[in-house]
């Protein structure tokens, strides 16, 4: 079994605590591993922990205006596949970067060997100001 390290960092040096899934698997695709965490991430924040949600996708603004922290946490839920498409569809058009260790991985369906701590970077790129 492999543990999974994420990490998510800004290009603006913000680094967020990071946290371990645990993965059966020795290898799997970028692709599985993103879906894996918005899957967890989602659950975790339907299940009510505090703060706020901060996946890789975000709730959509619809979500985000029925689901306020004044509803009850059964009542916040926030669709974990629509979630998944939308991080996908973030990692297409740059948003973030994935770094497995020291390397950068381009294309989703690519296999990740996973071992013990196998450190994941989601790094959100931060639009220059004025471009």
């Amino acid at each position: 079994m492999a543990t999974v390290i994420f990490v998510d960092e800004t290009t603006s040096g913000v680094r967020r605590d990071a946290w371990r899934l645990a993965v059966a698997e020795e290898r799997l695709t970028l692709r599985e591993l993103i879906r894996r965490r918005v899957h967890r991430e989602v659950a975790e924040h339907d299940a009510g922990r505090p703060g706020a949600f901060h996946g890789p996708g975000r709730p959509t603004p619809a979500e985000r205006t029925l689901n306020g922290d004044h509803r009850r946490p059964e009542d916040r839920a926030v669709d974990p596949e629509r979630q998944f498409l939308d991080a996908v569809e973030a990692f297409g058009r740059n948003g973030f970067l994935v770094l497995v260790g020291d390397r950068q991985i381009e294309d989703l369906d690519a296999e990740l060997d996973l071992r013990a701590d196998t450190e994941v970077c989601f790094l959100k790129l931060v639009p220059l100001v004025g471009g």
